[in-house]
């Protein structure tokens, strides 16, 4: 994935989507499901029923694009919602896109003295 522009928000859609949608099935389910325009330059990020693959649809340089990855072994890490809209950091979106936990990171330990 392209880096981000400034601005750009990350909408993950809550519960599962049908992947069989492409640019349009997804851009019309932003619209319609999420309340949000598709072309904003905003990432919309929607995740398979089996969970283990996602696709990411967003405008960008005159055109959409959609980026799916799909995991070989376990799980992405999804709201609990059924429905919904909920709103990720660029950080979070890359400990999702890995396969990471985005929901609780673990913190780096932190030394208590530099001596």
């Amino acid at each position: 994935m392209m880096g981000l522009l400034a601005n750009t928000r990350i909408w993950v859609a809550a519960g599962f989507t049908d992947m069989c949608c492409g640019f349009d099935g997804l851009a019309a389910k932003v619209e319609t499901v999420l309340s949000k325009d598709p072309f904003s330059g905003h990432i919309f990020v929607f995740r398979g029923k089996r969970g283990d693959l996602i696709k990411c649809l967003y405008w960008r340089d005159g055109g959409l694009c959609l980026f799916a990855k799909r995991l070989e072994r376990g799980r992405f890490a999804w709201p609990r919602a059924d429905g919904g809209v909920v709103s990720l950091t660029s950080a979070q979106l890359g400990l999702l896109l890995e396969g990471f936990d985005w929901r609780q990171p673990v913190d780096a330990a932190r030394p208590r003295s530099a001596l």
